[in-house]
């Protein structure tokens, strides 16, 4: 099994564990050691990872911190352990005081389930504020398992590591920034793009009609990109005859999938990968409407397709799979019934 595999495959069981988790001695024991050991280090070994490390402050003699991960007898990576209902308040955190009297690079932060790994970008020798690196273990991200795998022990690099903190932290800064302004724009930022279409003079009133605008552009152009980039899978996939991956289409003549059911398919398998696994998710088109199925199995509909060169309207399911048809405008309308949709298929695991 890969390090990814093993990650994911580590993610899935943490929350059903977490009832049983009662202090942050079991959070240690349950969801941060088994994590260092997928990061490669022996966790029983004190040379390489050392529980209670002592990190003198001056006159302070005998400060511990959780673990410290080890090489050559020198630390590398300062790791302190809260229980994981507590938050990660840095300013509270006992590695800002340890930090500088010890020769590790890096620090990290966690609860069991949200990992923030600190260096010392903005003062030499004393940690910063805010981490370089941070994630959700629960919910850790592609382009996370990318940049967490570089601590792990077979390919830690700590110059490698250091040269890199800079831009990786930079990049999340203005990821969270760029989010934040698609989702809920500031004027300034509204006011950008509408000087660039707008001729008059930008007023409150301007910004006022720009603002919904600016959040529908932005909107559209990630669910046009993402619709696009399953699109181009759903065809490599479908070249390469992935049976799980190709929309079910009967061969009745009388049936025709059209583009528009192909596209609004993708949509919601984009809305769905979120929660499951998106070869979950099948099309098998009928006279009357084109389903959408979990599993390809007619027991579990995920939403029906009632298409026509007219209207547009989609069927979703309530948890007794009662029925109900809404009408919609355009395909990126699907991305409304989010919501409905992630919970009919959550139904299906109760």
């Amino acid at each position: 099994m890969d390090f990814k595999d093993e990650i994911r495959q580590f993610a899935k069981r943490v929350d059903s564990m977490l009832p049983q988790i009662k202090t942050e001695e079991a959070t240690k024991t349950s969801l941060i050691l088994p994590f260092l050991r997928i990061l490669g280090y022996d966790v029983f070994d004190p040379f390489e990872v050392q529980p209670e490390f002592i990190a003198d402050i001056g006159i302070k003699k005998g400060e511990k911190v959780d673990y410290a991960i080890l090489k050559d007898e020198k630390p590398m990576i300062l790791i302190e352990c809260k229980h994981y209902a507590d938050g990660l308040d840095p300013h509270n955190s006992q590695l800002f005081r340890y930090f500088h009297t010890t020769e590790a690079k890096f620090s990290l932060l966690t609860n069991g389930l949200e990992y923030r790994f600190y260096t010392d970008l903005v003062t030499p020798n004393k940690m910063d504020e805010k981490p370089f690196f941070e994630f959700k273990i629960t919910d850790i991200k592609d382009n996370e398992l990318v940049e967490l795998r570089k601590f792990h022990k077979t390919v830690f690099d700590l110059d490698n590591i250091a040269s890199t903190a800079s831009d990786l932290k930079f990049f999340n800064e203005l990821s969270t920034l760029i989010t934040g302004e698609m989702q809920n724009p500031e004027d300034e930022f509204v006011r950008y793009f509408a000087k660039k279409v707008y001729n008059g003079a930008v007023t409150v009133k301007v910004l006022e009609q720009f603002t919904p605008l600016v959040k529908r552009v932005f909107t559209k152009i990630v669910n046009d990109e993402i619709a696009e980039r399953l699109k181009s899978a759903l065809k490599k996939e479908t070249e390469n005859e992935a049976q799980n991956e190709v929309p079910k289409i009967d061969a009745d003549p009388l049936i025709v999938t059209t583009e528009e059911e192909i596209d609004g398919y993708l949509i919601v398998k984009s809305i769905l990968r979120k929660d499951i696994d998106v070869g979950r998710v099948c099309m098998r088109d009928n006279q009357s409407y084109c389903g959408i199925l979990l599993d390809d199995n007619n027991r579990k509909p995920i939403c029906r397709f009632y298409f026509t060169p007219n209207k547009l309207r989609i069927g979703l399911f309530d948890k007794d799979k009662k029925e109900t048809k809404h009408d919609i405008l355009q395909l990126d309308d699907i991305y409304n019934f989010s919501d409905e949709l992630l919970q009919t298929v959550n139904n299906y695991s109760l």
